[in-house]
């Protein structure tokens, strides 16, 4: 298909960006089913797990997996699927190929203790509207330890059988730098495609270094979400707000961890965004909120190496708390897509959970109704 040139694209970015979005009612949503996958499922030679990144293929009509294993158990990879739901609303997930991500040189990536600069850490995944390729986000590695291999985050675009295509350039604060940029494992996840492909936005998972604590019981924080043009130049930046903590969370030696995992930009109102919010709370587990994002009057930070209070944040509204269906646990959920039409019309929202190679966790797929 015939990519767009820069001079169009730019002016496209402009338009989508300063929209503003007709007031308009919050759209409802409705719980339609959930299909979990057996633990540590065998295929093609791979254990199907750590699904932390759906979205859509519209050349297949199937779906795209992205898996956050670092090579531990097999290379980093993705899976293909096709989903369809049953008469009870429930998906219907059948996984029907894999690719391993292939490094620029052609080969797999290395797990982290291998040293070598060659680990990633896959988070998300989406399929290119102009070219069907899939771009695929990760969270690169800030060492715990001085010396240790620094790998930064990165936006990369891989064929539709995992080479290496490219990669996007990212703004200068989404790089890990002495006592700034993204904190360790909650830099990049949630990556976007705008309908014609001419625009990606990211988000970083949690707030950067230098724009403060993260969340609290008490107060959210401010992280940062980024309107790019399909060849890296930065559109707008904005400030996202995250939550406050849902509770308390109990003493032990591993902190709570909250974030947006996913974003998916709506189809028809340019500027507008549904974005997954999920928390783990130690002592309160998981809680997952779904919310629509609205850019409109946000301040540009671009220029703003510090998020201070004078900076008007994306407005934000919740739709839905996942613990208000009937749902048997609520997971570790990070995926969020486009999901596949009921015979009812309207539209469907695919979210999948990431199991960590967890017995005791999930892979879940969710389908939600959204009018």
């Amino acid at each position: 298909m015939r990519i767009r040139s820069c001079l169009v694209g730019s002016v496209v970015a402009a338009v989508l960006v300063t929209a503003a979005p007709a007031a308009t009612a919050a759209p409802a949503v409705r719980f339609l089913g959930q299909t979990t996958l057996p633990h540590a499922m065998a295929f093609e030679g791979t254990t199907v797990g750590g699904l932390s990144g759906v979205d859509r293929d519209p050349v297949t009509g199937g779906y795209v997996l992205i898996s956050d294993d670092r090579s531990y158990t097999a290379p980093a990879r993705f899976y293909t699927a096709e989903v369809d739901l049953d008469a009870s609303g429930a998906p219907d997930v059948r996984i029907t190929g894999t690719h391993a991500l292939r490094h620029p040189d052609g080969g797999t990536y290395s797990a982290p203790a291998a040293a070598d600069g060659r680990t990633v850490d896959p988070e998300e995944i989406r399929v290119d509207p102009v070219t069907g390729d899939y771009w695929w986000s990760q969270e690169g590695e800030r060492p715990a330890s001085e010396g240790a291999v620094v790998v930064q985050p990165s936006i990369q675009r891989a064929g539709r059988d995992g080479a290496y295509a490219g990669s996007l350039p990212l703004p200068a604060n989404y790089a890990f730098t002495p006592g700034r940029g993204p904190r360790r494992n909650l830099a990049l996840e949630a990556i976007a495609f705008s309908p014609d492909g001419a625009l990606l936005t990211s988000v970083v998972e949690g707030p950067l270094l230098q724009d403060g604590d993260l969340p609290t019981a008490d107060r959210g924080a401010f992280t940062r979400l980024t309107v790019q043009t399909r060849d890296g130049a930065v559109v707008r930046q904005h400030a996202y707000p995250l939550e406050p903590l849902f509770a308390e969370p109990e003493p032990g030696p591993w902190g709570p961890d909250t974030g947006v995992p996913a974003i998916l930009a709506d189809p028809k109102v340019p500027g507008r965004y549904y974005a997954l919010e999920r928390t783990w709370v130690p002592g309160a587990d998981y809680k997952v909120r779904l919310f629509q994002v609205d850019l409109a009057g946000a301040t540009d930070v671009r220029g703003r190496d510090v998020l201070g209070d004078d900076v008007r944040p994306v407005r934000k509204r919740q739709l839905a708390d996942l613990h208000d269906f009937p749902l048997p646990v609520i997971d570790n959920v990070e995926g969020l897509a486009w999901g596949p039409r009921p015979a009812s019309g309207g539209r469907t929202l695919l979210l999948v959970s990431d199991d960590n190679f967890a017995a005791e966790e999930f892979t879940r797929f969710i389908a939600l109704a959204l009018r």
